[in-house]
């Protein structure tokens, strides 16, 4: 069973010894990050420093250097900082190399905080006309433009041998901010849902295309979402939403989004791949519920495994949603079950064996490890134990 574990370009570049401990882990492939969104992350071994703050998204190599992809673009790629200067991501996937490991990049798109606050109209707005920074509504052109040429730039690095795609989909509410304060009322699937329906021009564009009127619903929406502020239970799931606004139109709602996100997943694949060597593996961060959003943003299994190479699938609330993806795509098509390796994160190294084993049995044929970089000693000797039981 493959393992590779995630890891940033600041955890290997000034720390000589970094390739050659991940290697020792075990894992044959390292997910090393070439476009990324803003953070703080802990270094704990790293010799020069233990905290690295990424003040905003930004991508982890020089840009396209003749210019032509981006030149009179609005939106375009940041560079990083000093957090990731030059090429960050080259340096260490180089290094990562020399120790005998398979590099494959990581590229977050659809969640940059920046982009919101330089050019706002690109922004989810909710049904009260607050506006999501973080999360570049998909259903936009010039957005979706964007997404797909970074897709195909910062997947496409010297020397990688695939890539996986974070954050191609939609996003919604649920995002850890600077100082979140968000978590006083307990939204589940269905408030989530309702929050995360989008408002701007475009979206209300789609709306009218399939018999809603946009007003109308965001009033329903803010009427559907005022039981729950009051304290009332969410039902979750898409009963919930159908109770909450109406089957006819909470399905019109989907329709919509879920052909924005199908079509953005659909060229964005293929704009990787045109850019990319035969061979190159081309994989999605996803979740096997359509209306979910975020990270692993909600797709149709059958569909995104005709479309991918395969899929990362999150795992630190049990491996259930692995099952879905199994035996949907055609032969060799990756399900990758991504467990939590850090325990000051809630992972569980000491238990990776047994959750290998379970997610082996509902259809993992990979594993990716969040994240080595991350990790302290005592987690990844767990994990150097795990591996060499397999």
């Amino acid at each position: 069973m493959k393992a590779s574990t995630f890891v940033y370009p600041w955890d290997v570049v000034g720390d000589p010894g970094a390739p050659a401990r991940i290697a020792a882990l075990g894992v044959e492939q390292v997910t090393l990050a070439a476009a990324y969104h803003s953070t703080r992350a802990l270094t704990p071994r790293h010799p020069r420093h233990r905290i690295v703050t990424a003040e905003h998204a930004a991508v982890l190599y020089p840009t396209d250097p003749a210019g032509d992809r981006w030149k009179g673009r609005a939106l375009r790629p940041y560079a990083a900082g000093d957090w990731a200067p030059g090429d960050a991501y080259g340096e260490a996937a180089q290094a990562l190399a020399r120790a005998g490991l398979d590099v494959h990049t990581w590229v977050v798109l659809a969640h940059n905080s920046r982009l919101g606050a330089e050019h706002p109209d690109t922004s989810v707005v909710n049904a009260y006309g607050d506006r999501y920074p973080w999360a570049p509504c998909i259903a936009q052109p010039a957005t979706r433009a964007y997404l797909v040429d970074l897709a195909a730039e910062a997947a496409v690095r010297p020397g990688a041998g695939g890539t996986e795609l974070e954050s191609l989909g939609w996003y919604g509410l649920q995002h850890l901010h600077a100082h979140d304060k968000t978590g006083g009322v307990g939204l589940g699937d269905a408030g989530q849902y309702l929050m995360a329906l989008c408002f701007c021009p475009a979206c209300r564009a789609g709306y009218r295309e399939r018999g809603l009127d946009a007003d109308a619903l965001a009033a329903a929406v803010r009427e559907a979402l005022e039981p729950l502020w009051r304290g009332a239970p969410d039902d979750g799931n898409w009963t919930g939403v159908e109770k909450l606004l109406g089957e006819e139109t909470a399905a019109a709602t989907r329709a919509w989004r879920d052909e924005r996100a199908h079509t953005l997943q659909e060229s964005a694949v293929r704009a990787v791949r045109d850019a990319a060597p035969d061979g190159f593996q081309v994989l999605l961060h996803a979740d096997p519920v359509t209306y979910h959003v975020g990270a692993n943003p909600g797709v149709d299994p059958a569909h995104i495994l005709s479309v991918a190479d395969g899929v990362v699938v999150p795992c630190a609330g049990g491996p259930g949603l692995l099952a879905p993806f199994a035996g949907q795509g055609r032969e060799g098509a990756v399900v990758a079950a991504n467990l939590g390796i850090v325990s000051g994160m809630g992972g569980s190294p000491g238990t990776l064996t047994a959750d290998m084993a379970r997610a082996r049995e509902l259809g993992a044929t990979e594993v990716r490890l969040y994240h080595a970089g991350l990790a302290s000693d005592e987690d990844l000797a767990a994990v150097r134990e795990a591996l060499a039981s397999r």
